[in-house]
């Protein structure tokens, strides 16, 4: 399945990425994150063998006998001196870290590295669409190419991830061995079920490790398992970057907390408790530098500024939060996507003594929960939902009156992510629980020129098109039942040519 996808604007890459260099210094980084990560899982382990029962350590006891493993510290002793394997006879081996090093090396992959430049290369004309994907428990983030002019999109480079990812959050805010550097970066903040936020740079390919990770770093004291105010203990449910002040992240968790992550120092600088349940979603205010809204499986929608964290206006809702998007179009305005189906669209300044008052606007999107919810940066009204009914709709919200404008079922299963291009008015990404990503060219469908011909930055022209069939990767069986077609065609070809009669009869039969 894929649980996320997020966009990135053309320009934000790096022509040629670079390749990952396990360096000294890199080395020491890595080691230091593994010895973490290791001994956290250490501790884990030891506290799930001390809650064994007393049958279980009587069990152990007598596979030790039985297999005489109380002495195999002492066989162990005794083959230390023991040469074995096929160089046992050879006193010492020649090693070169760089290939050009070796004398030995007579060929060099200059033409091998060139072709890998033309590869990996990404146009400022491209943009790099995310996908956070699961399969047979194996997590790991998809970085694709998406060519909109060709209509083209390929997998340029992957990320093995440590456990299931919930969320994806674009930055551009140079963090971990690249910290202080002037120019922008090209990274993804990740939440999974892990309490940690990892954060990958999207401009080096082969990487082994995140750039930094945002969680328990003081080894020195064990890591709580209660909700605390320095990092969370439970899976992060969302991440929002705040791009006014670039080195701010926030994050909302399973913990029920919300914290505020200064990049710089990689550390929480502000915790908030105000919800009461798991905390779904959380955005920064897209013309507000310090202002921030969250949701909660609690019911509630709450608006708080960093700078007074005490002071909030809260929403009381009919359902569990599932998305929550502010309107670029009209920034006191947000929209609350709800595990009841609908959606409901409030202004943020209609507040009686803390208390929110009612939605300008409330409706029914899907049958079941909101899984999905975006609202279009450039075209005023569109907005686009998924649900767990397997449907992706398209709506028009204009002087709040909304209408649905199309429904699509593209075979996905359920939708659990949609998102607009940043760059472009109408492809809309899409993603669901059967692993598959369609990028949908809206454009060309006619209900959708027909409710916004002659918006801003939306289409143009009376005359009807075809509708393009959504841009995606073909499956592996596709790709396999394609080529074994084309050997029959070829060995016709090859029939025709020595006799094209004989060829057409058996054509025939």
């Amino acid at each position: 399945m894929i649980s996320a996808i997020q966009w990135i604007r053309k320009g934000a890459s790096l022509q040629n990425p670079e390749k990952y260099n396990l360096d000294e210094k890199e080395y020491e980084r890595i080691s230091q994150l593994a010895a973490e990560q290791l001994e956290d899982a250490q501790n884990d382990l030891n506290e799930a063998q001390g809650m064994a029962v007393d049958g279980e350590a009587k069990k152990d006891e007598d596979e030790m006998a039985k297999y005489n493993l109380d002495a195999y510290d002492d066989e162990i002793e005794a083959d230390k001196h023991k040469k074995i394997g096929i160089f046992s006879n050879i006193k010492d081996l020649s090693y070169y870290a760089n290939e050009s090093e070796d004398p030995y090396i007579t060929l060099k992959n200059s033409v091998d590295e060139a072709d890998e430049r033309q590869e990996l290369e990404v146009l400022p004309t491209d943009n790099l669409l995310l996908a956070a994907k699961t399969e047979d428990d194996i997590s790991h983030l998809e970085v694709y190419v998406f060519e909109e002019k060709q209509d083209n999109m390929y997998v340029h480079h992957d990320i093995m991830l440590p456990s299931f990812p919930l969320c994806l959050e674009w930055l551009d805010f140079h963090t971990g061995p690249k910290l202080g550097q002037e120019t922008t970066g090209n990274y993804v903040a990740i939440g999974t079920f892990e309490p940690g936020i990892e954060i990958w740079d999207l401009d080096m390919v082969d990487v082994m490790f995140p750039s930094a990770i945002l969680g328990h770093v003081d080894k020195k004291k064990k890591r709580m398992k209660k909700v605390n105010d320095k990092y969370h203990v439970d899976a992060i449910m969302d991440l929002s970057w705040n791009k006014n002040h670039r080195n701010f992240l926030l994050s909302s968790s399973a913990d029920t907390t919300v914290k505020l992550w200064d990049l710089t120092t990689s550390a929480c600088v502000q915790s908030y408790n105000h919800h009461k349940d798991k905390v779904q979603s959380v955005s920064w205010h897209p013309a507000e530098p310090t202002v921030f809204l969250t949701g909660s499986y609690d019911k509630t929608v709450c608006v708080l500024d960093a700078r007074s964290p005490a002071q909030q206006s809260r929403w009381k809702l009919s359902s569990d939060v599932e998305a929550l998007r502010w309107d670029p179009h009209n920034p006191n305005n947000f929209y609350v996507a709800m595990e009841d189906g609908l959606i409901q669209y409030y202004d943020v300044r209609a507040v009686t003594q803390g208390v929110g008052n009612k939605a300008i606007f409330t409706l029914q999107a899907h049958d079941g929960a909101v899984s999905a919810l975006d609202v279009s940066p450039i075209v005023p009204g569109c907005i686009a939902t998924g649900g767990v009914d397997k449907l992706i709709k398209v709506w028009n919200t204009a002087d709040n009156k909304p209408s649905m404008v199309t429904s699509r079922n593209f075979e996905l299963g359920k939708i659990f992510s949609t998102q607009f291009c940043v760059d472009s008015p109408f492809q809309l990404a899409v993603a669901g629980s059967n692993g598959k990503l369609h990028v949908w060219d809206m454009s060309t469908n006619a209900g959708v020129r027909n409710a916004f011909r002659g918006v801003s930055g939306a289409v143009s022209g009376a005359e009807p098109v075809e509708e393009k069939a959504p841009i995606t990767l073909p499956d592996d069986e596709e790709e396999e039942d394609s080529e074994d077609e084309e050997i029959p065609e070829a060995e016709m070809d090859q029939g025709n040519e020595e006799d094209e009669d004989e060829s057409m009869d058996e054509d025939d039969v």
